[in-house]
């Protein structure tokens, strides 16, 4: 049995999968990996390999610009036949108008798609290759966000972010030579993305103790390792150090197996990543242009970090957390969730209704037992799992990013919103769950 912190990534990407101590078989079988300088030359190769010949390309003006004088001198020095679409918008977003284009444009005597960019790119390129049947290869240009190996692509849908199951991709190409030139925001959103997962596998074991969803060591061990090797190195990643770029793209590639792996994004994605969904948003309802994902996700860490810093000092009383219970009331609840959802709201509301049950007042008393019962224990996770808040602070300011979510434009009554919003957001146990049980959540204020 192979330790998934210790195997490469060719081992993790095998076909056959891995046992793992967890009792299941973990795959996420692919064609072709390859991350690297010049990787761009194996275009033939991975194509030959996937069993394809003739792939329908999708790009952006911006990553054509910075990829496709690498990626056709290739397939015409290989004689490959393809049909190239280039959407035309300098802001896209992964929605029904960039899909429904990209089917409308879809050519049949194609076999495969190949999408030359990173997030939003990756994301419709997986829906398109999952609505038309055929393999998806991406071409990385930029190592910001951990979608690349994932089995779901991150989609707004009426004007909702929300995780569509798309399947594994069949190859990924990770040119280093056109990876590092990315502009700086973009590995500035990958190094962001990246210190999530401190947050995210600490949310993901005490989801796992209050409410009994699935946890595996191995997967969450496999990604604590690729996150020391992206910290270790992001000193180097203002300077476009190709070794820290390496780093930082192979750590968005593990995250990206480990979410295959657990078949959910827990291993990945927790509070730190609804922050991000709650202020994409409040950006579209506004008219605006949503920030990089991993942008706003670091800017997330630091403020999930200091809500775990309010749970250290706090003393859970049963009492409180009843009478807040006890006040609840749907109607406040549905007002609060149309001022600051919008035109999603109805959906929300809907879904807590008729599928989640969140608020359910029976439910909320066993997680409570749960919590009161385990409260050192909670707190033990929370000393394992989590780095002190100045050290990340100091490692985002080093490569220069953005610290506050002021400086992405959100005011006081955002950040709130968020915090609030976020609970309802998806059917998932967040920190902000966690807030709620206690009776905390409606009284914290992150400012």
């Amino acid at each position: 049995m192979i330790e998934l912190s210790l195997a490469s990534l060719s081992e993790l990407t095998c076909r056959e999968g891995l046992a793992c101590a967890c009792g299941r078989r973990h795959a996420m079988p692919m064609d072709y990996l390859c991350i690297g300088a010049g990787a761009i030359q194996n275009i033939p190769d991975a194509l030959k390999i996937m069993g394809c010949s003739r792939p329908f390309i999708v790009c952006d003006v911006n990553t054509k610009a910075a990829a496709w004088d690498f990626v056709q001198p290739v397939l015409k020095s290989a004689g490959i036949t393809y049909t190239l679409y280039c959407f035309r918008q300098l802001q896209l977003e992964p929605d029904e108008y960039a899909v429904g284009s990209l089917i409308l444009a879809w050519d049949e005597e194609c076999d495969c798609v190949m999408g030359i960019g990173s997030g939003v790119i990756n994301d419709c390129c997986k829906v398109l290759s999952h609505c038309a049947g055929v393999k998806q290869m991406i071409v990385g240009t930029a190592p910001s966000m951990d979608g690349y190996a994932s089995n779901t692509a991150a989609m707004i849908h009426d004007h909702m972010k929300m995780s569509v199951d798309t399947g594994y991709p069949d190859a990924i190409l990770c040119d280093i030579d056109i990876m590092k030139n990315a502009p700086l925001r973009m590995l500035q959103a990958g190094l962001g993305d990246m210190i999530a997962k401190y947050t995210a596998i600490c949310e993901w074991r005490i989801s796992h103790l209050v409410t009994g969803e699935y946890y595996c060591e191995s997967i969450a061990a496999m990604i604590r390792t690729a996150v020391q090797k992206v910290t270790g190195n992001a000193s180097g990643l203002r300077q476009r150090d190709p070794k820290a770029v390496q780093a930082v793209t192979e750590g968005l590639i593990v995250a990206g197996i480990g979410m295959s792996f657990a078949g959910v994004p827990r291993p990945a994605a927790g509070q730190e990543h609804f922050f991000s969904h709650m202020w994409d948003m409040f950006d579209l309802n506004r008219g605006l242009p949503c920030d990089l994902h991993g942008i706003h996700v670091g800017i997330g860490t630091l403020l999930t970090l200091k809500m775990y810093d309010i749970l250290r000092r706090t003393i859970p009383c049963r009492k409180k957390a009843e009478d807040f219970t006890a006040s609840f009331e749907d109607i406040q609840w549905q007002c609060m969730i149309r001022r600051i959802y919008g035109p999603a709201a109805d959906e929300v509301i809907e879904k807590e209704h008729t599928q989640y049950h969140k608020n359910d007042l029976a439910a909320h008393e066993q997680r409570l037992n749960i919590i009161l019962a385990h409260w050192q224990d909670i707190l033990g996770i929370m000393d394992e799992e989590l780095p002190p808040l100045n050290e990340l602070e100091a490692l985002m300011q080093q490569a220069g990013m953005p610290m506050s979510p002021a400086a992405l434009g959100f005011n006081h009554q955002d950040v709130q919103d968020a915090l609030v919003g976020s609970r309802d957001n998806r059917n998932k146990y967040l920190l902000s769950s966690l807030f709620w049980d206690l009776g905390l959540l409606y009284e914290t204020d992150l400012n």
